[in-house]
């Protein structure tokens, strides 16, 4: 669903708030990015105007902004960027807003259901809501298992990132969407702006959930391209086709994003069915990873098998199960592809600790500690 492009003037409310935590997402900068972006053309109309909310802290400032857009006439772009939290009592949706803690979500956050209320009233296909959030474990799950939900009487688009130990989101998605508007010859449709900002932000589809879902990919020929099928009866397939056969021939092809963008799309399936830890997921990790080393980057290709080893060992597969070793080998020949010292010695640190527990064969954790030494007498000063 798109937004009606008629003479009727546009309007864009964008809101993005940083709760007092330790390791906030960091938003505030992003409004200036769009805010750089003519109304006009962030709306998608003749003429618009835009109202920024930076940082707010009273829920009902938010609030009345949000029905003060509710009540225009003409095209409607709606943006949040923040955390997600849940408050202990009623278990119900809110985006956290500058004064927002565990223990006043009621009090001060914005209930996401208030913005499904105001808004339920305009006329369909007039509002469009575009979101970069991010949530912590439990929050995040329970859209994942669609527990809880965002969507609303709009078209809603965007990523909701998992935070945790592991993983420091980072609202890429926001930059990718200014610079598109900034630098496309033509507007895209929102579904489209969408699908471009999820390719440009590379986030990580095994802790980021698509609001909106994945680019549409076209089936493509089997090649002698070769790419890891699935070892496993559930890893997920296409209902037209192996989607293998389609990644190979982009891959072939040159078209690495359109080869990248359709591994993205399965893993996001698996981890819907099967959860961030299983193994299905990690097959797609183990393709986004040969495909990273097709495309001429050895140092995300390693990264890419280091993580797909955890999520197999942490899947409860053991660490003499030959998936688990392969993926530990994989990494380790990437990662004396890799170049760049910094970046050598920080991904030899992480294959170190896995050589640990899969220590493959003789002589290779000795292999990474003596490249390890020899590039941090390299790097003293």
């Amino acid at each position: 669903m798109g937004i009606s492009t008629g003479e009727q003037s546009g309007y864009a409310l964008l809101v993005a708030a940083e709760p007092p935590t330790r390791h906030p997402f960091t938003v505030n900068a992003l409004l200036p990015q769009l805010a750089a972006v003519p109304p006009a053309r962030l709306v998608g109309t003749s003429y618009a105007s835009a109202v920024q909310l930076a940082n707010p802290d009273d829920p009902n400032t938010v609030l009345t902004n949000l029905r003060t857009a509710a009540a225009v006439e003409g095209p409607l772009l709606v943006y949040f960027s923040g955390q997600l939290v849940v408050d202990a009592r009623q278990h119900l949706l809110h985006l956290a807003l500058a004064r927002t803690t565990a223990r006043t979500v009621r009090y001060t956050a914005l209930p996401w259901h208030w913005i499904a209320a105001e808004l339920h009233r305009r006329p369909p296909g007039t509002t469009t809501v575009l979101a970069d959030l991010a949530a912590d474990t439990d929050v995040w799950q329970t859209l994942v298992h669609q527990e809880q939900t965002l969507a609303g009487p709009f078209a809603l688009y965007g990523t909701v990132q998992l935070q945790d130990r592991r993983h420091r989101p980072n609202p890429a998605y926001t930059h990718a969407l200014a610079h598109i508007l900034r630098t496309a010859d033509v507007r895209p449709v929102p579904e489209q702006l969408h699908h471009q900002a999820v390719r440009a932000a590379a986030v990580d589809p095994a802790a980021t959930l698509m609001l909106g879902g994945q680019p549409p990919v076209d089936q493509a020929p089997q090649t002698d391209v070769h790419v890891p099928a699935p070892r496993t009866e559930n890893t997920a397939t296409t209902a037209e086709g192996d989607p293998h056969r389609a990644i190979s021939e982009a891959s072939r092809a040159g078209r690495h994003g359109e080869a990248a963008a359709i591994a993205v799309s399965y893993e996001q399936a698996a981890l819907r069915e099967h959860g961030t830890q299983s193994v299905e997921v990690a097959h797609w990790i183990e393709v986004r990873a040969f495909l990273a080393l097709q495309e001429g980057a050895p140092d995300r290709a390693c990264q890419l098998w280091l993580q797909a080893a955890v999520v197999r060992l942490t899947a409860d597969q053991p660490e003499h199960h030959p998936e688990v070793a392969e993926a530990v080998d994989r990494a380790h020949g990437a990662w004396h592809l890799v170049s760049d010292p910094a970046r050598t010695r920080e991904l030899g640190t992480e294959l170190l600790s896995l050589r640990t527990r899969v220590p493959g064969k003789s002589g290779a954790r000795t292999d990474v500690q003596r490249r390890i030494a020899n590039l941090s007498q390299a790097l003293l000063p």
